[in-house]
């Protein structure tokens, strides 16, 4: 079956840890803790889970000395890039950076004086590791808000090249680009006016985009629209909640993009009047029983002869109901009819021998 991959706009290449962002790397899944980043067994538990559900950097919020000395301890633990994230205080970067981060996220407008900006990119350098540039649009500067009355999507830009031009004067071009926005349309006219200024690698989201069920929504549209016009680098989903939801809907973001290939692609039917089997129990299921499953396979629970035939032909391995049983299709081909009772049961070892 064809494949069909957006074209992504090339950028230069930025290594954090053992993961590539831009320059052609696959587009890379991010998170955030939400434990005291202090509380060393706590963080290191929940950068461990988000391991598991597929996250490849993890960013922690250092607010405080003690956070940023815990990342000495934390990094021993996982097994996954650590992002520092720093505001206000230059001397938490710098500590961040000697404890082992491998990579910090600053504001330069809220970072300090240009000294100390200064003092934050001559040990970047030194040690390799890269600065995520981050504008927000609730912290665009004064002069910004003044000059376009309030935060719109220019604004957003100008913030950010400016600071990447900051770094830059500095002799610093190790550098991710990250602007964020609440705003779903503010964010993707914001981030095409940055994709035709610089070819810095971009990090994108939405920010506080909500509880897990608005959140998802909300974050798919605006970073899925990034994504299909080949914008994006690395990503995170911002949900209020437990960040292993992130990283589930990252994915499955990516993979309605063509652009994550691990796991499950799991289509289902809605139902309907014509459906004469349990097809939401069926597809709940399965769907369950695949979770830590990484085979790149689709698998189709479809629930009558309209389109069950053709949608499971299509994919890797399905089903198409019936009354009371359904056709088990391989790979394009009929190989038996199953009862309902055994539907489930058949499907999970049939793809697990695949």
């Amino acid at each position: 079956m064809e494949k069909h991959t957006p074209e992504r706009r090339p950028t230069r290449q930025v290594r954090v840890g053992n993961v590539l962002i831009g320059g052609g790397a696959p587009v890379s899944i991010q998170s955030m803790t939400n434990t005291p980043t202090s509380d060393v067994r706590a963080t290191v538990a929940q950068i461990k889970a988000l391991e598991q559900a597929g996250c490849d950097i993890v960013r922690v919020a250092v607010p405080d000395m003690a956070s940023a000395e815990a990342i000495k301890a934390i990094k021993a633990e996982i097994g996954i890039p650590l992002v520092a994230d720093i505001h206000f205080d230059h001397r938490l970067a710098l500590k961040a950076m000697a404890c082992g981060a491998d990579k910090i996220r600053i504001n330069p407008g809220n970072i300090g004086s240009k000294e100390k900006v200064r003092e934050v990119v001559n040990m970047a350098s030194q040690l390799k590791i890269p600065i995520r540039v981050g504008v927000n649009s609730g912290s665009l500067e004064k002069h910004l808000l003044e000059r376009y009355g309030g935060v719109c999507a220019e604004a957003l830009a100008e913030s950010a090249m400016s600071h990447a031009a900051l770094l830059e004067d500095m002799g610093f071009k190790d550098i991710v680009i990250s602007i964020k926005s609440s705003d779903v349309v503010m964010s993707y006219k914001a981030h095409q006016l940055l994709a035709e200024k610089t070819d810095y690698p971009l990090h994108i989201g939405i920010t506080e985009a909500g509880t897990p069920y608005r959140g998802t929504i909300r974050s798919a549209v605006g970073i899925g629209a990034l994504l299909l016009n080949g914008i994006g680098d690395t990503l995170r989903v911002s949900l209020t909640g437990d960040p292993v939801e992130e990283v589930r809907a990252a994915r499955e973001i990516l993979r309605a993009c063509g652009l994550y290939r691990k796991g499950i692609q799991f289509i289902s039917c809605p139902t309907c009047g014509r459906t004469q089997i349990d097809l939401i129990g069926i597809a709940t299921k399965v769907e369950e029983a695949l979770e830590d499953v990484d085979k790149p396979i689709k698998v189709a629970i479809m629930g009558c002869v309209v389109n069950g035939p053709g949608e499971a032909r299509e994919a890797d391995i399905g089903i198409a109901g019936g009354k009371g049983a359904a056709v088990l299709f391989k790979k394009g081909q009929i190989i038996k009819k199953i009862d309902e009772d055994e539907i489930v049961e058949t499907l999970v070892r049939e793809i697990k021998a695949l």
